[in-house]
């Protein structure tokens, strides 16, 4: 059973100087036992680039939308994720509060640039590392894939671990909090996923998932717990942005599916452990 997060959501707050209006699509003290989902209009634009475009009927969404759950990735599996996380950001690090590493081109923000872990740190992950990551990789595009009724999704480019802290912006890659849209960010996307590996209100404080007034004019906030997945279609239909992060530090894992088999990345290692 799935509970269906309408368009008849309580209101938690309403602006003194506008008319928005915003609700929680998932707090962080309360685990899910039945999935959350909103469904939406697919933008049209979104629709003719997979179905008139691509010609790729199989991966059009039977609805638009997003979900939210919390029986994908087990406590266990997303604890392990953040380990990885950390052994290979600790070798980098941007200079503002937004930093990334790539497990599959390698990229590490450091400074306030990027340089390829796998050139640096060759023997950083082994093969354990990257069979977890690919097995929940596939359970969390199983689930997509289901929802939204679509066959045939590939992992695109960029996929990445991030951690946001408090500190000041030093580049713009540091500003996460702007409102987007993420087919406009990320062309080859076509859907959204986050896996979140540690709590808001524990780990660190802000740092909530915005989804921007949609059909109803209602904000909904998915706040960060450890294993938690929110994946949603990529389109206009789901514009979004991140809360600042205040204090603390957050960690996720954002995954993009494309339709597009020539979009389609690699699984890591690919050929970095090769010799």
């Amino acid at each position: 059973m799935v509970v269906v997060f309408g368009c008849v959501a309580a209101v938690v707050y309403f602006s003194s100087n506008t008319i928005e209006k915003a609700t929680f699509m998932a707090k962080q003290e309360k685990r899910l036992d039945e999935r959350v989902y909103q469904n939406l209009v697919c933008a049209p634009r979104f629709r003719q680039e997979i179905a008139v475009d691509l010609a790729r009927p199989e991966c059009l969404p039977q609805r638009c939308g997003r979900f939210v759950a919390d029986d994908l990735v087990s406590e266990r599996d997303a604890h392990d994720l953040l380990q990885l996380a950390k052994r290979g950001l600790a070798k980098g690090g941007s200079e503002g509060g937004a930093s990334i590493l790539d497990l599959h081109s390698g990229a590490l923000s450091k400074g306030q640039n990027f340089v390829n872990i796998y050139k640096m740190h060759p023997d950083l992950f082994g093969l354990g590392d990257f069979k977890l990551y690919n097995e929940v990789k596939d359970r969390v595009r199983r689930a997509i894939e289901e929802h939204f009724g679509v066959n045939g999704l590939k992992l695109s480019h960029p996929t990445f671990f991030s951690r946001l802290t408090a500190k000041e912006a030093v580049t713009p890659h540091d500003e996460y909090w702007h409102e987007h849209v993420d087919k406009d960010t990320y062309p080859s996307f076509h859907f959204t996923s986050l896996l979140y590996l540690t709590d808001k209100n524990v780990d660190f404080e802000g740092g909530g998932f915005v989804f921007v007034q949609s059909e109803d004019r209602i904000n909904r906030t998915v706040e960060p717990r450890v294993g938690r997945v929110s994946a949603f279609t990529s389109g206009p239909e789901n514009r979004h942005h991140v809360q600042k992060v205040t204090s603390g530090t957050r960690y996720a894992l954002t995954m993009g599916f494309t339709c597009d088999p020539e979009k389609a990345i690699q699984d890591p290692p690919g050929d970095h452990l090769k010799t």
